[in-house]
């Protein structure tokens, strides 16, 4: 499937990145983690037994009854895949609706966004599997599609009429309606039992989970709680670079040269000169967070001449 470009359109959160901070990390860890699963941990062994036994065994999603179950699951069979065409098609799909979500949405929202609608499509896959089938046998699931699912729904509610050609049609339908049509055949082929291989009720599952996330989860306090913990990591990842590095958090470390050293304020604190105005480390603080959050593109020029002007006093 193939979406129709957005030209012109500018995003709230900055420029449109075709490659977001965010859907690139995605895009990394889940081709890493499937080249390992596909060669290393194929060739090498523990013993008698391949590593890849213990990786399924430890990481997919296990049924609830299975006595395999472990909470993490829920997060790291998102980053697993079964083979080259499943990744392809997921990792497809996550970088033709997600690149634009993120640059609209912003970074950290963005990441909430991505793993809810995956823990979500796991949850209810586990859940009918266990009381509509009473399914405990040992068969893991992997794959992102629940939480692709959940990007599709909050793509077609962010942009309901851009057109998308659909596969085997090349017809463009509104989003909306291809969204709808996706969902109408994953539940019919899961009420069915067709492709029983596939997880239709993790996708449906991640799906409705994207779409409430969409339409309650600000007024739910999910995102501020995404927030509160990504600043949590964010914080302690400071304080550990604050014990190897005292002044890690700028691009480069401080010159000793006397004429090039920022000034200080009575209170201690840095302050660069910047076009006849003293601009504080606090700011510039401020200017490496929202590189964190949402990507360098989103930089206005003045804060892209203060960083170029800092660092110029940095060696």
């Amino acid at each position: 499937m193939t979406r129709f470009s957005n030209s012109g359109r500018t995003s709230p959160m900055g420029a449109f990145s075709i490659f977001p901070p965010v859907l690139k990390a995605l895009l990394i860890i889940n081709i890493v983690i499937f080249l390992l699963d596909a060669s290393f941990f194929e060739i090498f062994k523990i013993g008698d037994t391949k590593i890849s036994y213990y990786f399924t065994r430890w990481f997919a999603l296990f049924p609830f009854g299975s006595g395999l179950f472990w909470p993490w699951q829920l997060i790291t069979y998102q980053f697993m895949h079964g083979g080259l065409g499943h990744i392809f098609f997921n990792m497809l799909a996550l970088w033709m609706f997600g690149s634009e979500l993120e640059t609209l949405w912003g970074s950290r929202r963005f990441l909430t966004f991505y793993l809810l609608a995956g823990i979500g499509g796991g949850l209810i896959h586990l859940l009918v599997q266990y009381f509509v089938y009473g399914n405990v046998r040992e068969i893991p699931t992997v794959g992102a599609s629940g939480a692709i699912y959940g990007i599709l729904a909050g793509f077609a509610m962010s942009f309901p009429d851009r057109p998308i050609m659909m596969f085997p049609f090349f017809i463009p339908i509104p989003a909306k309606y291809f969204v709808l049509i996706m969902g109408a055949i994953g539940l019919y082929s899961g009420a069915s039992g067709s492709d029983a291989g596939v997880a239709h009720f993790a996708h449906l599952g991640g799906g409705l989970i994207g779409f409430l996330l969409v339409k309650f989860g600000d007024q739910l306090g999910v995102y501020a709680l995404g927030d509160k913990i990504a600043g949590i990591f964010s914080k302690r990842a400071r304080q550990i670079n604050s014990f190897s590095e005292p002044v890690r958090r700028n691009p480069l470390k401080m010159v000793h040269h006397e004429e090039r050293a920022p000034k200080r304020t009575a209170g201690g604190e840095r302050t660069y000169d910047f076009e006849g105005s003293e601009i504080t480390q606090a700011q510039v603080d401020e200017i490496l967070d929202k590189i964190n959050q949402v990507g360098y593109q989103s930089l206005t020029a003045r804060e892209k001449n203060i960083l170029f002007e800092v660092s110029k006093r940095l060696d």
